[in-house]
């Protein structure tokens, strides 16, 4: 199995975990964020290696709206104020 078809698989394995994780709205949905960005690196992989455009820039878009969720769900590094 080449590397783009793992970046695919594992893309969309923690797509959905991510999407499951924030519907429990639990004390673990916040997790579903980290899952993903995962996600999205994942996906930019596989969009870079099958040259699909479009959905790279989709792709650099959720990465943007998943860091936003983890730094308003507390869990990027940098320290939230207010």
């Amino acid at each position: 199995m080449s590397w783009v078809h793992i970046c695919e698989w594992l893309g969309a394995a923690l797509g959905l975990l991510g999407a499951y994780l924030l519907a429990t709205h639990s004390r673990v949905s916040r997790w579903g964020w980290v899952a993903f960005l995962a996600s999205n690196v994942a996906m930019i992989g596989f969009a870079l290696g099958a040259g699909n455009y479009g959905l790279l820039l989709m792709q650099l878009g959720f990465l943007g709206s998943s860091g936003l969720g983890c730094y308003r769900a507390g869990l990027w590094p940098l320290k939230r104020t207010g």
